[in-house]
């Protein structure tokens, strides 16, 4: 995983609280959900207030906006990771508006410790969401950035997904990761195996 800059502006203002409008797309967005066939399943449990999501499959840019939408639905409070291309002029404040988290990932640094003093420092309820792929292109080893994430910062990891063959999303088990990655990521592999992206041949739940 990449870098990234500063602590302290990770857990930024975002449309997810930002009142009136955050109701109002989320009015919407169960809408859309429901007339193109989408099941929104799961709630978040009180005790995954602050927590680390992961995302997958993640295998097309469409992934974004129903993920942002799916969150909507179930009243998350999402901050979502994403290449710093996506961040450029002139579209960086909207993008962290959305609850993005530029990454820069030609530089090996902190992110990691960035991210556990976040979620730690953070007053209220927030979900880090994290794609354990790290990329849309096809790749069969799992990044274990998110685990870590959520084992620095003693919070638990909740299992989201999106299965677009079966037009189902939502929040899965939660998981504590009990500090064996090995054992840990083997079990959340196979909870993540029957799902299918977008471009389902670009995603593998294997090693």
């Amino acid at each position: 995983m990449g870098s990234l800059t500063s602590t302290q502006r990770t857990m930024h203002r975002t449309i997810f609280d930002t009142p009136v409008i955050n109701t109002l797309l989320r009015g919407v967005s169960v809408g859309f959900l429901r007339l193109t066939g989408w099941t929104i399943e799961g709630a978040l449990p009180a005790g995954a207030s602050k927590s680390v999501l992961i995302a997958a499959p993640h295998t097309s840019n469409w992934d974004l906006p129903y993920t942002l939408m799916v969150a909507f639905a179930l009243r998350l409070n999402v901050y979502w990771m994403g290449k710093e291309q996506l961040f450029r002029p002139p579209f960086r404040g909207v993008m962290r508006w959305l609850g993005g988290i530029p990454v820069n990932r030609a530089q090996a640094g902190n992110l990691v410790a960035a991210s556990v003093a976040a979620l730690q420092q953070a007053p209220g309820p927030v979900q880090l969401i994290v794609p354990p792929e790290g990329t849309r292109s096809k790749t069969r080893y799992w990044k274990t950035g998110f685990y870590y994430i959520a084992l620095g910062a003693q919070v638990p990891i909740v299992m989201a997904y999106m299965d677009y063959e079966r037009k189902r999303s939502g929040l899965g088990p939660v998981f504590v990761p009990t500090g064996d990655v090995d054992a840990d990521m083997a079990t959340i592999k196979a909870f993540y195996a029957p799902f299918k992206g977008r471009n389902a041949a670009q995603f593998h739940a294997g090693e």
